[in-house]
């Protein structure tokens, strides 16, 4: 007979998930500003966004020991990981940031940013934060 996990195994990541992971609010700065405001902009979003949807998993220092880690399975990536970095392109990163895990192959307890899909200075800077925990 095949053992079927519980559902209240589920119920911490489900916690975790919709309280960190699914925080998508509308797209913020002035439409037709200058691209030097924009890429600042697009810096500080990306702060934001960091904040906000990954440091619950992946942590602040991108080690993959945020608070929410430790119940996930698997575990989220260690972006200091100098042969995990080469081994990815910002092409890559862009896609599963926008797309989540599911989409390229990866975990499905990483959720979608859809909404980053028409802010790619945000998602250029969240490229750019993971790209730093390798320093």
């Amino acid at each position: 007979m095949i053992r079927l996990p519980r559902v209240s195994s589920y119920l911490p990541v489900a916690a975790l998930l919709t309280t960190f992971g699914c925080d998508r609010g509308a797209p913020s700065g002035p439409e037709g500003a200058a691209s030097t405001a924009s890429a600042t902009s697009g810096a500080e979003d990306a702060k934001q966004v960091f904040a906000q949807r990954c440091v619950a998993c992946h942590g602040q220092s991108g080690k993959g020991d945020g608070p929410g880690a430790a119940s996930l399975d698997p575990k989220p990536r260690d972006y200091t990981s100098a042969q995990w970095q080469a081994s990815v392109t910002d092409d890559d990163l862009r896609k599963v940031i926008v797309k989540g895990g599911a989409a390229v192959g990866k975990s499905n307890l990483m959720p979608p940013s859809p909404d980053l899909e028409s802010r790619p200075e945000v998602v250029s800077g969240l490229v750019r934060i993971v790209r730093g925990f390798a320093k």
